[in-house]
């Protein structure tokens, strides 16, 4: 039996045999965020897409057009609307502007940058403001690390004054993210990365603290891997920044003395000590406890579910451009480390679209499908390298030069649940290892294949002088006979010495042959984004990224222009709309009638253990080049003990991150909310005639001529940002 339902003037059909694959109707939520973020307009607000396969169709066109001839042209404008409907999701940036010019000619179809270093100077502060007020209008989120910045209360010999340090002026570009209003109507988004040795690591830790402040960053900590030593050593830990050519004239701080200075490998080097190694004279302001500073670290952490954790030592050493980057900063939501300048397109993969026979004792995983799909979308994914769009010479500069993307799937959860296995069991590490190994196997040899069809990334093809650091790094390399001051290819420095080609040689030894032979197409092929309001809209709410699905029947909280706070929107999670659609229409969580219950393997984020987020994170990420945005979500009641366990146990894993979510109203209650959580918060708002009326989060409130959740509203007066969506 087949139904034939209409969606937007769309014809989907749906089968209800299991053997085939099955389109399931899209949830009001999912069209509505389509119509709402996706969708093109023209600028009188007249629909452009009539329909959801428009906006494949316009996309495909905008990238096929890339292609030299007319004749390839026609070829990959086919394969690429094929790879689009068969479950090839790219970002959004690209969803919404590529094919646009003609509606909104200044947007970029890139959704990850990194500012350039900020100085440690006036001038260099706000001209950086400058070009992230360009950039978030572009549409692309950007990452900066602050910790370049004096601490608060160091001497500024220019202005006579001491400075108020780098948190007084994150918030400058706080303020100015929330104004600029991002292309497609998207508020910009923003990432703080800061040394954990930085002077004022404690006040970035606090920083969320204060109501409202810095709303617009994601924040995350810098954790080397001395400092993880000196937790578990219960060593002292020394905050320092470099020290100033003043303090060493007036001869207030001694080079030699280990009480005051401390050589550092700081990202900045210009106008500063440094000794033959390169490293840079610091002069300690304070030695504090590593545990005290990590429990700081964890406390924030389990109350306000920030700072993040970025292991940034690891995330260095694991670089394919290991030879000619240093890292500091990321994208916002972490997966894409970047290095100054650096830009980074994204895509994703609906692995719930190769699935077979779901939910059955036959339910498999199409790999032949898959791999084809992973290639055709890696030719389209490179593509967009061409009709970039961003804003900044030195941007277009830095992706042009190595010809980044980040490949990365979404619906992980939901596809292990349709194939009967258990979130973080062996059987899911076991898919998830494969699933992510071919990824990177099939879209590498398609890179090589482009490569030798339309030219190497620039970066293969230079030369790059050996120095003492390569050699320190990559001791091989002697072993090797190469010394200091020989000139070596991109391409071999990167295929056979990179740390991940490494790995990837253990399986495909060819593959990273012919990357040193030939070079590749680009540098870095995957990342793992959290694919929200992609996963929710174009992919009809399968879970986001590399996560479980968070429940399988919740609240969403969305903002919409001109309402003056975020909308609770009900949603289902993909999973559950096949499995009803599939096989039993009144099925739903928490169901009383026995006939009528989840089968055990329908969990949910609370029922997987953060231990078990953590092995399925590493799993994928050996094979992932640049990183995984995940979040351990832990129930409210999770114990603190425990949960400081899991940033240490992130560390052994080899991960290059961790995030984790707590749910905690007296804080925030974020974008994902369930029922239950709502049903169990009260809170209070008090009156101008002093009376105060409590509520449950989920009940509706009449204020200011709109209905609100008493959640959503208390939060907006709460955060300061009510009326100004």
């Amino acid at each position: 039996m087949t139904k034939v339902v209409a969606i937007d003037g769309q014809v989907q059909s749906i089968s209800s045999d299991t053997n085939q694959q099955t389109d399931i109707p899209l949830q009001s939520a999912s069209l509505d965020i389509w119509d709402k973020k996706y969708r093109l307009k023209s600028r009188e607000g007249n629909d452009v897409d009539t329909s959801l396969d428009d906006t494949y169709q316009r996309v495909a066109r905008a990238l096929a057009d890339v292609e030299e001839t007319e004749e390839g042209k026609a070829k990959w404008y086919d394969k690429f609307l094929w790879v689009l409907r068969q479950g090839a999701v790219p970002a959004g940036r690209i969803i919404s502007n590529a094919g646009a010019r003609a509606h909104k000619p200044a947007t970029s179809t890139i959704n990850c940058t990194v500012s350039g270093t900020v100085g440690d100077s006036m001038d260099d502060i706000l001209g950086k403001v400058h070009e992230a007020g360009l950039t978030l209008k572009a549409g692309c989120g950007i990452g900066y690390d602050f910790s370049t910045l004096r601490p608060r209360g160091a001497y500024v010999s220019g202005a006579g004054a001491y400075t108020s340090g780098p948190l007084s002026f994150m918030d400058i570009y706080d303020k100015m993210c929330f104004t600029v209003s991002s292309a497609g109507g998207r508020r910009g988004a923003q990432m703080a990365t800061f040394d954990v040795r930085h002077p004022d690591v404690f006040e970035f830790i606090r920083a969320k603290r204060e109501d409202g402040r810095l709303r617009q960053f994601n924040l995350s900590l810098l954790i080397t891997e001395d400092f993880i030593e000196a937790v578990r050593n219960d060593a002292s830990w020394s905050l320092a920044f470099p020290v100033q050519s003043k303090e060493i004239d007036n001869g207030e701080v001694d080079l030699t003395d280990p009480e005051q200075v401390i050589w550092l490998d700081w990202p900045s080097k210009e106008g500063f000590q440094q000794n033959e190694e390169g490293l840079v004279a610091c002069k300690i302001y304070k030695v504090v406890k590593a545990r005290r500073l990590w429990d700081a670290i964890m406390a924030s952490t389990y109350d306000f579910a920030e700072p993040g954790f970025i292991l940034i030592d690891k995330v260095n050493e694991q670089n394919n451009n290991w030879f000619c980057e240093d890292i500091r900063a990321t994208n916002p939501c972490g997966e894409q480390p970047l290095p100054p300048y650096g830009a980074c397109l994204l895509g994703s993969i609906n692995l719930t679209r190769f699935v077979e026979k779901p939910f059955t004792a036959e339910a498999r995983f199409d790999w032949d499908k898959y791999q084809e799909a992973v290639s055709v979308f890696t030719r389209m994914l490179d593509n967009v390298v061409e009709i970039n769009g961003l804003p900044l010479f030195k941007q277009r500069e830095e992706i042009q030069y190595k010809r980044r993307h980040g490949m990365g799937y979404l619906g992980l959860g939901s596809t292990m649940t349709m194939l009967q296995m258990g979130y973080g069991s062996e059987e899911s590490l076991t898919f998830t290892d494969r699933v992510t190994r071919e990824m990177a196997i099939s879209g590498w040899r398609t890179g090589v294949d482009l490569a030798k069809e339309k030219g190497a990334a620039p970066v293969m093809d230079d030369e790059f002088t050996i120095t003492k650091d390569m050699l320190r790094k990559r001791p091989e390399m002697k072993k090797d006979g190469y010394s200091v001051g020989d000139k070596v290819k991109g391409r071999i420095l990167l295929g056979k010495y990179s740390r991940y080609m490494q790995r990837i040689a253990e399986v495909d030894k060819k593959l990273t042959d012919d990357i040193a032979e030939h070079g590749c197409r680009f540098s870095h092929h995957t990342s793992i984004a959290p694919t929200g309001t992609i996963s929710l809209s174009l992919a009809n709410n399968a879970s986001n990224g590399i996560e479980p699905s968070f429940a399988h029947h919740y609240s969403r909280n969305v903002i919409r222009e001109g309402k003056k706070t975020k909308e609770k929107v009900d949603v289902f999670s993909y999973e559950l709309l096949a499995y009803k659609e599939m096989i039993n229409e009144n099925a739903m969580p928490f169901a009383t009638e026995e006939e009528n219950k989840l089968p055990d393997y329908f969990v949910s984020a609370d029922d997987i253990t953060p231990t078990q987020h953590v092995d399925v994170q590493a799993a994928a990420q050996k094979w992932i080049d640049s990183s995984i945005s995940k979040t351990a979500n832990v129930p409210t009641e999770f114990p603190y003990e425990d949960f400081k366990d899991i940033y240490l146990y992130a560390h052994e894993k080899g991960l290059k991150g961790c995030t984790t979510f707590r749910f905690n109203p007296e804080a925030f209650q974020g974008v994902l909310v369930k029922e239950s959580d709502l049903e169990n918060t009260t809170y209070q708002f008090t009156l101008e005639d002093g009376s105060t009326v409590t509520c449950k989060g989920n009940e509706e409130i009449e204020y200011d001529g709109e209905t609100h959740t008493a959640a959503n509203l208390y939060d907006a007066l709460k955060e300061g940002y009510y009326g100004k969506f």
